[in-house]
């Protein structure tokens, strides 16, 4: 079993916490079903040819939206060898709270410079503070790991009031009641369905992947209705392929948690 990432540093008032959705996609990240399907997709260091183009792998770059803690994006660098089969992979972040953006960072710092096989680890790039891939150039992103808002509410928080909770105190966690609840809000706060935020990044997700090669894993509940997400993503063409390939507690015959991969179809899969 591969160490979990330390998070002892993160002051979780603002910030969510780890909880069984976040080791859900670590244990479905490592799992040898996914580490088999990745290494085979991306763990050729220098050319993926199919029917029609020949693309120069370079380094996959892996982003993470909505970091949180940086416990799942730390978990992909430190083992990024054991995983992909390759340690230069390009590891970096985003979310939309500043706070989280800070403790993520230093989750993944810790995380990379434990000491261990240094030629296990990849390169951690940055966090960012912004919406889902709003910074991120189409078609770049060769892995994408989403753990999103999902919880079923009447409303997501208010983005007109976030320029006043976003900021950073300059030396100290020192923040009010109010501010704190906005921004835990914005982890769990999926609005109908629990599906307004992951709809969003669905509808950049064809966008964003690379062209040839990628892959995307979303979380949902089973309020989200993961067969009709599904049956939408099928919708999209025969280029695009989904499948569930991580599950977390039954409930009335449910599957609780559902991680979905979502992947471009190329030659060999």
């Amino acid at each position: 079993m591969l160490p979990t990432p330390s998070t002892s540093h993160v002051f979780f008032d603002n910030v969510y916490e780890p909880a069984e959705d976040s080791f859900l996609l670590l244990d479905t990240l490592s799992s040898s079903a996914e580490s088999s399907f990745l290494r085979a997709r991306f763990s050729n260091p220098h050319t993926h040819q199919n029917e029609s183009s020949t693309h120069n792998l370079g380094a996959p770059l892996v982003v993470e939206v909505g970091t949180g803690s940086g416990i799942v994006l730390a978990f992909v660098a430190a083992n990024a060898r054991t995983i992909f089969g390759r340690s230069d992979l390009l590891t970096l972040g985003t979310d939309i709270n500043s706070f989280a953006c800070r403790a993520s960072t230093k989750t993944v710092q810790i995380a990379i410079t434990e000491p261990s096989d240094h030629l296990e680890r990849g390169n951690f790039l940055d966090v960012v503070n912004a919406d889902l891939t709003t910074p991120i150039r189409p078609g770049s992103v060769d892995i994408l790991i989403f753990n999103p808002p999902y919880v079923p509410t009447s409303e997501t928080p208010d983005l007109a009031l976030h320029d006043t909770f976003n900021i950073l105190p300059p030396e100290t966690n020192s923040t009010t009641f109010e501010q704190d609840s906005h921004l835990l809000a914005l982890s769990y706060a999926g609005g109908m369905n629990g599906m307004e935020i992951t709809n969003k990044l669905l509808e950049q997700l064809r966008d964003i992947l690379h062209p040839e090669l990628g892959v995307a894993y979303v979380l949902l509940c089973a309020q989200n209705k993961p067969n009709q997400v599904k049956e939408c993503i099928r919708n999209w063409g025969q280029s695009w392929a989904v499948d569930t390939v991580g599950y977390s507690g039954k409930k009335g015959g449910w599957e609780k948690l559902q991680i979905l991969r979502i992947w471009r179809v190329c030659s060999n899969g």
